[in-house]
Order: C-alpha cells, then structure tokens, then sequence
C-alpha cells in the first residue's frame, strides 16, 4: 500500500503546471506572431523606400515617384519625397500592427542619385581638384 499513498499527493501537480505553463505558451506564441508582423511591415517600408527612390531618380514625376513607395508600402504609411543636391531621398513610416500598448514607429530612408544629374560634375565641385589629387599631377 505505501505505493498508492505516495501517488495521491502527486496526482493534481500535473494540472497544476498545466494551468501555470499554457498561458505563458500562449503569451510566448502571441508575441512570436507579433513580433514577425512588425519585422513583415518593417521590410515593406524599405521596399517602398527603395521602390521611391527608383521611381523619382529615373526622372518620373513626383506623384508617379510617391505611388510607387505607397504601393509598396504598408497601410497608412506616411512618404515623403525630397531632392537634396544631386540625390533624391525618401522616407517611409508607419505604425506597426498589434495593439495600442505594443505598436512601434518604424521607417526606411533610401537615397538614389538623380539621372539627370549622371556625367555632370557635382554641384559647387567647379575649379577645385578631385580628392587625392594634386593640382598640375594627374591621378593614376
């Protein structure tokens, strides 16, 4: 009989630890599945910065340039379009998904040299040697 007593204090310990571990596995799955949207709607905003910055530095119009970063980009993001010298830049943001709490700010800026501006000496570069060049010496 000592058997049979020592199992009955040990019976409920395994609903116990049940009870104890599967919200904590829940908790633990929910946050996985997070997490893995946020990192999703992170590369959807450097796709559609990348995606901008193409667009606007093969010379289309601006709405054309900012279509295709919102296409790209996840629901609600805000774009931005700039020229800046030589390059045109954008920036995307958006609110991550899940709840209030839980949501994150990312963005994306990509940069990408303007067509038009391919083959021409830079803006206020005129009279003045290339880097690591000597004046008079050619550079190899």
């Amino acid at each position: 009989m000592p058997s049979s007593e020592a199992g009955r204090g040990d019976r409920g310990s395994v609903t116990a630890e049940a009870a104890v571990a599967l919200p904590a596995l829940v908790v633990f799955a929910l946050a996985l599945v997070w997490a893995l949207m946020a990192a999703a709607a992170q590369i959807q905003c450097v796709d559609a910065a990348r995606a901008g910055a193409r667009a606007a530095a093969r010379s289309e119009p601006g709405p054309a340039a900012l279509a295709a970063a919102r296409s790209a980009a996840p629901d609600g993001a805000r774009v931005t379009l700039a020229r800046d010298g030589d390059l045109w830049r954008v920036e995307v943001e958006a609110r991550s998904p899940g709840p209030g709490a839980l949501t994150l700010t990312l963005g994306a800026r990509a940069a990408a040299l303007a067509e038009d501006s391919v083959g021409r000496e830079p803006a206020g570069a005129a009279g003045r040697p290339a880097a690591g060049a000597r004046e008079g010496v050619r550079a190899p």
